[in-house]
């Protein structure tokens, strides 16, 4: 539809508004001229009637009464003038400028005039408008030989003026302002209308086609801005979102480029774990059962004996990093079940307790009291627990502070627990913290670097996830969210926030 145009719409409502005030702005000056009119008019009918009574008046003072009725008769003649008659105050016509009326009662609204003490006035009569003019005639002891002594009305000039003329001339008037006023409005709808099309629709038609472009994947397209307008600064505004959307493509496509290596490297390290795991496993428990036997041949005293017991050392460390691989290349299915967080938390704290690292580890346990039952696989989560323990008791070599709270939440329709982590150690770098959960990156000698790796896999397996929050030397805070059972409540009432 044409009003779906917002063009459309403005040039519409400009051209209402053009015509509304040109509208008004015709009437006001229609109204004003029209009151000029009726000013002018009357002021013609007032010195005619001066005229008149001046005339009749000299021709009465010397007695020539014929005279006062030719005067009447002359100026009836005009054609503005339709009636001119001299009546007696109680409404008899004694003069007037058609004789056949002499002796006849004038009209209401004439004798109206007079006895209302007006002067003036204007009646619509025999189908046209007039101006009707009284004035009262008075004698004085200049006419005390025809009328007596003293002052009194000896008769009424009464002058009725034709408007027709002005009639004539408003409408005129009318025509002249209407026909300028649909001049105006014409020429000044197609002004805006071009001025509009021409900077505005245009502009925008271009720049929906280019945006419909950029809908569909182009982002080559530019504006080329034509003034330091409105427009102008709206198409530079658009060049800019395009710049950055192609930026933000590129980069989307660089990280996942970078997320499919990642994908493949950790593909060909599960193969390779598992090769790894399977190739070293069988001949490193044959290799440390073979020297375990020799080492029985020598005394307790004998100082290969100490030399054996090194190497029995590295093979159980060659051991358990052949299982991170092999756990890594092809970890376990979660075998779920209700279980209680807390008393989880407790059970590891307890055996990490007897780690030789932890003795100078302070432990705080701020468990939540009624801690909903977590749905999830107690042996990996103790797993995930105990390598994040034993990663923040080692990073406190000199001493420090373990802190691990439990808290839950809920998104939307989905409840959560949260345990928290936190130790006082130096805190890990940013550039660290990015890196800590990538396969085989460590910073320990004797470490693989697949634990927290393992960890995180394991916490999505139950769809949850870790978070890291790390400040250099104030320590650092890991957060595993775990979804929980709804209306499972924890069943150890005497955990509660605070213990210790």
């Amino acid at each position: 539809m044409i009003l779906n145009s917002l063009v459309t719409r403005v040039i519409l409502l400009t051209m209402l508004l053009v015509t509304i005030v040109i509208g008004l702005f015709t009437l006001f000056h229609i109204r004003r001229e029209e009151q000029h009119l009726i000013v002018s008019t009357k002021e013609s009918a007032r010195l005619l009637l001066s005229t008149v009574e001046k005339s009749i008046f000299n021709s009465m003072r010397v007695g020539n009464s014929q005279d006062v009725q030719s005067i009447l008769e002359m100026v009836g003649r005009s054609p503005h003038v339709a009636n001119i008659r001299i009546f007696h105050p109680d409404g008899a016509v004694q003069k007037s400028a058609h004789p056949e009326e002499i002796g006849q009662l004038v009209e209401p609204y004439n004798l109206s005039l007079y006895q209302n003490n007006r002067v003036e006035g204007i009646f619509r009569a025999e189908g046209r408008d007039l101006l009707a003019l009284v004035k009262p005639i008075v004698v004085d002891e200049r006419c005390s030989s025809c009328h007596g002594p003293g002052r009194k009305v000896a008769g009424v000039l009464k002058l009725n003026f034709s408007l027709s003329d002005l009639s004539g001339q408003v409408w005129e008037s009318y025509q002249f302002f209407m026909l300028h006023m649909v001049v105006i409005i014409v020429i000044l709808s197609a002004g805006i209308s071009f001025i509009l099309l021409r900077f505005v629709k245009k502009p925008i038609e271009v720049m929906t086609g280019k945006m419909a472009q950029v809908e569909n994947g182009d982002l080559s397209v530019r504006l080329e801005p034509k003034n330091d307008d409105e427009m102008g600064r709206l198409a530079n505004s658009f060049n800019s979102m395009v710049d950055n959307l192609e930026r933000a493509q590129k980069e989307l496509e660089h990280f996942h480029y970078q997320q499919m290596e990642r994908a493949d490297r950790l593909a060909s390290i599960g193969q390779m774990a598992t090769g790894i795991a399977h190739e070293i496993k069988n001949p490193l428990a044959g290799i440390s059962g073979a020297i375990s036997v020799l080492a029985e041949d020598f005394p307790k005293e004998d100082p290969r004996r100490e030399i054996v017991d090194q190497v029995l050392d590295q093979i159980a460390r060659l051991n358990k990093t052949a299982t991170d691989l092999l756990y890594f290349g092809r970890p376990g299915k979660p075998e779920f079940s209700w279980i209680d967080t807390n008393s989880l938390i407790k059970e590891t704290l307890f055996f990490l307790s007897q780690h030789p690292e932890a003795r100078n580890i302070h432990r705080v346990k701020e468990l939540a009291k009624d801690l909903p039952h977590a749905w999830a696989d107690a042996k990996q989560l103790q797993q995930v627990l105990f390598n994040i323990i034993v990663n923040a008791i080692q990073a406190m070599a000199k001493g420090g502070t373990l802190t691990v709270r439990t808290d839950s939440y809920t998104t939307g329709d989905e409840l959560f627990i949260t345990i928290e982590i936190s130790d006082t150690g130096p805190g890990i770098p940013d550039a660290e913290v990015e890196k800590i959960f990538v396969p085989f990156h460590t910073t320990k000698t004797q470490g693989t670097g697949l634990g927290l790796p393992i960890c995180r896999q394991l916490i999505e397996q139950h769809g949850g996830r870790i978070e890291v929050v790390s400040r250099i030397g104030e320590g650092t805070v890991f957060i595993i969210h775990m979804p929980a059972g709804a209306g499972q409540t924890g069943l150890n009432e005497e955990d509660s926030r605070g213990e210790k």
